[in-house]
């Protein structure tokens, strides 16, 4: 699955990062997401949707490729 992060919606409250820190983290400039692996699968995949369900404004996605 590739992961899809719009960084203008992202109001940089964390909660990706708190879920998933291998794959998420937060620009120091405005706290906006940064994603530090485009494509997951297996077991860190399941960490990474429930980083997009508890996302608060939404600004995360995933793509089947």
């Amino acid at each position: 699955m590739r992961i899809i992060a719009d960084r203008d919606r992202c109001v940089g409250a964390g909660q990706c990062v708190l879920t998933e820190p291998a794959v998420f983290d937060q620009s120091e400039d405005d706290g906006t997401v940064l994603v530090q692996r485009d494509e997951v699968d297996g077991e860190i995949l399941v960490s990474v949707q429930e980083a997009v369900h508890v996302c608060p404004s939404q600004a995360l996605s995933l793509k089947q490729e």
